[in-house]
């Protein structure tokens, strides 16, 4: 499974949450273009707007370069301003074996980053009237307990409140299969318990992923992976964006290797070495590898400009009407403070953090950031969106060991200064 306040995140809560420089649209709805709420977009960029460190030759293309130069970055960056890229920067190799070296056109793993795909898929099926928020798990799923089937929503699980824990996984499986996957995980999320009652936040529980990814399986008729590929990558253009299979990510040349760090300091290519795992006491064991596809929910695969191209599809109707973009980024609740902090030292602590539709809001500095995180062994993504003034900031690496947090805090840095 893949911290909610953009000051104060650490890999415990990357882990969980995911959302880096989580921030939202609470106040400014869902125009992810720059707008403010009430008015258009602006057509045009202004070139004032374009702050100097945010520039080729600026100080944030100077500091990735510099990890690069050092082997502490592998993979892609990526600043869009109002539709336009700015900074687009590619380095280390996709796939050290074979000479393929990253480029825009590299999908990377998106582990706990995948997660908005889902939320945006139940609200397609609310905006066409399918479902309805309040509806509780037994109104789709049979084969429940009556507390989970008859008191939690929909909304519970999409907020993150719904008192449910996380089964353990089985992180040494080699899986086989989509039916194997689809199977184990549909179980899997069957031996969630309610440890809290709902409406009580609940760190990200797994199973408030792979429910509703099985919800949206039986309302839609077809399989989770299916159904978010047409609708939500399918209408966005992704391309280079899909669930891909263990077979495909040995085979494509458009997919990074993840290449996991070791205890003894090398560096192991996960998806071809099976029988290596993750010494990071939070991830103990784990090799993404031997998923034959990410889970129900959970995952993918994305290139830096596809994600891009999501964050501005969120705004301008592609993918979800305004009300339900809206209803996508809207504040649930507020979250503690993290301590510690991405900001520099000396700078103010976030103005506010909150909970939203698996992707957590916070203002930064005075600005909305969006965003949302994932860490897997051998790969980090993060990509965040500045609505008050119409950015959208992508990292993509295939190295685990990259100092995540502060790459993120550098983009926010160039971006809002």
């Amino acid at each position: 499974m893949d911290s909610d306040s953009a000051r104060g995140v650490d890999r415990r809560r990357l882990l969980g949450w995911g959302g880096v420089a989580a921030a939202g649209v609470a106040a400014a709805g869902a125009q992810l273009v720059g707008a403010h709420p009430g008015q258009a977009a602006p057509a045009r960029a202004d070139s004032r707007a374009i702050p100097p460190d945010t520039r080729p030759g600026g100080a944030y293309d100077r500091y990735v370069a510099k990890l690069a130069a050092e082997d502490k970055f592998s993979g892609v960056v990526l600043l869009s301003h109002r539709g336009r890229t700015v900074l687009s920067r590619s380095y280390g190799m996709a796939d050290k074996e074979k000479g393929i070296r990253n480029h825009e056109g590299v999908a990377f793993n998106l582990s706990s980053a995948g997660k908005p795909f889902g939320a945006v898929a139940i609200l397609q099926l609310a905006q066409q009237g399918k479902l309805t928020l309040s509806d509780t798990v037994g109104t789709y799923l049979k084969g429940f307990p009556k507390e989970i089937a008859e008191k939690i929503t929909i909304h519970h699980l999409l907020s993150g409140i719904s008192g449910l824990n996380t089964p353990d996984e089985d992180l040494e499986r080699i899986f086989r299969s989509r039916e194997e996957v689809q199977e184990f995980y549909e179980q899997w999320a069957r031996q969630s318990k309610p440890v809290a009652p709902p409406g009580t936040p609940t760190d990200h529980a797994g199973a408030e992923v792979a429910i509703p990814a099985l919800i949206v399986q039986a309302v839609s008729g077809t399989t989770y992976w299916d159904y978010v590929e047409e609708h939500v990558f399918g209408r966005c253009g992704m391309t280079g964006t899909a669930f891909y299979t263990r077979p495909q990510w040995l085979t494509d040349q458009h997919i990074a290797h993840s290449y996991m760090r070791q205890a003894d300091g090398s560096r192991v290519d996960a998806v071809r070495n099976l029988d290596k795992g993750s010494p990071d006491p939070l991830q103990l064991g784990k090799n993404p590898g031997r998923s034959f596809i990410d889970f129900p929910g959970d995952g993918g695969f994305a290139t830096a400009p596809d994600l891009v191209r999501f964050a501005n599809a969120l705004g301008d109707g592609t993918v979800l009407d305004r009300p339900y973009a809206e209803l996508f980024f809207g504040a649930k609740y507020p979250l503690a403070p993290q301590g510690g902090g991405l900001r520099s030292a000396g700078a103010a602590p976030a103005d506010a953090a909150f909970a939203t539709y698996m992707m957590p809001i916070s203002l930064v500095s005075g600005q909305w950031v969006n965003g949302r995180a994932g860490v897997n062994p051998g790969s980090n993504a993060s990509w965040n969106i500045y609505p008050d003034s119409g950015w959208v900031g992508v990292i993509l690496s295939n190295y685990d060991d990259v100092p995540f947090q502060e790459i993120i805090q550098r983009e926010m840095d160039a971006i809002i200064g």
